[in-house]
């Protein structure tokens, strides 16, 4: 199960932070988003054993992902908000004993096993 919070309207320019809490193990956490008419994307990832982290070049020097590891809890840090930045977010876990953890596999929707309700991410201009 896992269980996101930390979305609101904010700002252009202002800063939000996104938590995501999951119960059991898992190999991966990830963050994805959707926006109005678009597909989902790949945000960011945080390989569990060892804080390995893997961003979109969209995103990449503006957002940081990171785990809290006793709680089994992943962070996402927004800073620097643009409207396009706008959408639903969703954090994501493979299971435990999940297929390698890379670059490549982050990437994709189908690594991950269980996904959150979303938290809506607004940002305007």
């Amino acid at each position: 199960q896992l269980v996101e919070s930390g979305g609101r309207l904010v700002q252009a320019g202002g800063s939000l932070r996104l938590s995501c809490a999951a119960s059991g193990g898992t190999n991966a956490l990830g963050w994805f988003r959707q926006a109005p008419g678009k597909e989902r994307e790949f945000v960011a990832a945080v390989r569990w054993r060892d804080g390995v982290t893997y961003y979109a070049d969209s995103v990449k020097g503006r957002f940081t992902i990171s785990r809290h590891n006793a709680e089994i809890t992943v962070y996402l840090q927004m800073n620097s908000l643009k409207p396009e930045d706008t959408a639903v977010y969703y954090c994501a876990a493979t299971r435990y004993y999940s297929g390698v953890v890379s670059d490549y596999s982050v990437r994709s929707s189908s690594f991950y096993a269980y996904w959150g309700q979303g938290t809506q991410v607004t940002v305007s201009s």
